[in-house]
């Protein structure tokens, strides 16, 4: 899964190539699995289309084997869609599965981007994946492997694969688009010890009540957690901050261009409302000439309330 590469190359010297592109190519166009016996008829060959809960495919799981066998049991594909213009994720249950997450308690739609990719464990491949979603455009392919912990502390390794393009939305706008699938692997083993010293720096300069994450500067979009995410407000929501705080990103924006910036923002709160956060932001690159947000979220203080005219603030969403 560490690359992507075209069947023709990976099946170049096998006789049933061109058979086994015939039924991949008659599976995407059908929607519907596929049992055909090769020109020689000594081989079968069975396809499984890898459809999203939008009716697209993503893939065609393929076996080609005996015509006296069965296939062997299996790691199940994922699909899984990317909105990258809204910063939303939509998961199937068996992506979710793939992750380590539980599909009776996660919700499959409308995700948060953020949630795609664990905070545990942070991955060296991640960096291209962030960095592609920073620097997005369409006809973009990547593929790797992630080994991560899951909630439950379980330790997993998992291929995906990723393709965007430019797709028409219910709205009737553009939308940039990323369709992937992702596949359990063979871990191996326990989880192996921490190496990153970056992961390490990370980990000694954690502090209890800090909550720190990575953001895309151009529109403010959550893309990972560094730390646990922060329950002081809904980082979900679609609302990023208050309306009337919007000058405040502005001069923030500016300010990232020769250091750090820190104000007290008003974010949206859990289940209504608005709730002051002492926001502090590096610029940081995340791969070469690619730089995303590196903020630090905590609750200010009580001087910092009264700095920013914000004693009892809050109020309702905008409508």
């Amino acid at each position: 899964m560490k690359n992507l590469v075209p069947l023709s190359v990976f099946l170049r010297r096998n006789p049933n190539l061109a058979a086994i592109q015939t039924a991949v190519a008659e599976t995407v166009a059908t929607g519907t699995s596929l049992t055909s016996v090769t020109p020689k008829t000594d081989r079968v060959i069975r396809t499984v289309p890898i459809t999203m809960t939008d009716g697209r495919i993503h893939g065609v799981h393929v076996w080609c084997g005996p015509t006296n066998a069965e296939p062997p049991e299996r790691p199940i594909p994922g699909p899984l869609k990317w909105d990258m213009t809204l910063g939303v994720a939509t998961d199937t249950v068996k992506s979710l599965v793939n992750e380590g997450l539980d599909p009776t308690t996660e919700s499959t739609n409308g995700r948060a981007f953020v949630e795609d990719i664990p905070w545990q464990d942070p991955n060296p491949d991640e960096a291209k994946v962030l960095a592609l979603t920073i620097d997005a455009a369409p006809n973009r392919t990547y593929s790797t492997t992630w080994s991560f912990t899951d909630k439950q502390g379980n330790f997993h390794t998992v291929g995906f694969v990723a393709r965007t393009g430019m797709e028409v939305a219910e709205d009737g706008s553009q939308h940039l688009v990323g369709r992937a699938m992702n596949l359990p692997c063979e871990t191996g083993g326990a989880k192996p010890p921490p190496t990153q010293l970056a992961q390490r720096i990370l980990d000694g300069l954690s502090q209890p009540g800090v909550y720190r994450a990575l953001v895309d500067l151009a529109d403010w979009n959550l893309l990972k957690w560094l730390d646990e995410p922060c329950p002081h407000y809904d980082w979900r929501a679609k609302d990023r901050s208050h309306p009337d705080d919007k000058p405040l990103l502005v001069e923030m924006t500016k300010e990232l261009q020769t250091g750090a910036t820190s104000r007290v923002l008003r974010l949206p709160g859990i289940g209504g409302g608005w709730v002051p956060m002492h926001v502090t932001i590096n610029r940081v690159e995340v791969d070469e000439n690619v730089y995303a947000g590196l903020i630090t979220l905590r609750l200010p203080t009580d001087a910092e309330l009264a700095d920013a005219k914000l004693v009892g603030a809050g109020g309702p969403p905008p409508s």
